[in-house]
């Protein structure tokens, strides 16, 4: 046994003379594991910071309000989620999970244990964070000048791009028959023709409504529309005033 060790103990060392074998340090050892551990911190930090996104988003967002309409609502709601953030925070968890994987962390305790305490981890945290201007404090360097803010710009911005089941803005012009309204991206004008029920109040300019209903040949054809107050979807009412500025003073009357 004593030989077949020494003989063993030979060949490595033959091995390790001729290049073939190469010892790894300590040190590379321990580069790797802080690489890894830097890469799972950050991961972990950006799915904490995506999860908040995601709740700020439908919290100041118009997403949620959809569903008030009833069935009529849902494929607006489902139009307006804001998936590009969910898909980024389910890719981060799996990232971290993987890092764990890798690591050997997850051979001490089975890895269900720490998927599941990570999903947690990021849930809590995140809802934590909720309770800070974190958020909008990201929103208003997106739309800003700032170069990391800019980053962030396409996973909000996504939201209410290409809508064509539901919009949400403020009325800047009422006919008998069509509403002008300024949303996020661009001026829409919404038909009042195909109405199922009568509005409930009068709308007027400088209002802000949500309405469902159908895009068709540039003019969005409102099934149920309702007046909702600006801080109901105060991401809506930021993303008007960006694009459109404050609505100008009538002029004054003479009597």
């Amino acid at each position: 046994m004593v030989d077949q060790d020494k003989k063993i103990e030979d060949k490595i060392m033959v091995e390790i003379k001729s290049g073939r074998l190469k010892l790894r340090s300590k040190y590379i050892f321990l580069a790797e594991k802080l690489g890894l551990g830097s890469a799972f911190v950050l991961s972990l930090i950006l799915a904490v910071l995506f999860f908040n996104l995601v709740l700020f988003y439908l919290k100041a967002s118009d997403g949620l309000g959809y569903l008030s309409f009833g069935s009529r609502g849902w494929l607006a709601f489902l139009e307006s989620f804001p998936y590009l953030l969910v898909t980024s925070l389910v890719i981060l968890i799996v990232i971290a999970g993987l890092i764990i994987r890798k690591t050997g962390m997850a051979y001490k305790r089975p890895f269900g244990y720490w998927a599941m305490g990570l999903v947690v981890f990021v849930l809590l945290a995140g809802t934590v964070l909720a309770f800070t201007n974190i958020a909008e404090r990201i929103e208003a360097r997106a739309y800003g000048r700032h170069p990391a803010g800019f980053l962030m710009r396409p996973f909000l911005e996504r939201g209410f791009a290409g809508r064509h089941r539901g919009l949400a803005g403020r009325v800047i012009k009422v006919t008998e028959d069509y509403l002008g309204v300024q949303t996020p991206e661009q001026v829409e004008r919404i038909s009042l023709k195909h109405l199922e029920m009568p509005l409930r109040e009068p709308v007027e300019d400088g209002m802000f409504v949500m309405a469902v209903g159908e895009q068709k040949d540039g003019i969005f054809e409102a099934k149920m529309i309702r007046v909702v107050e600006e801080g109901e979807m105060p991401m809506v009412g930021r993303g008007v005033h960006r694009r459109f500025g404050p609505l100008p003073l009538p002029p004054p009357r003479h009597f």
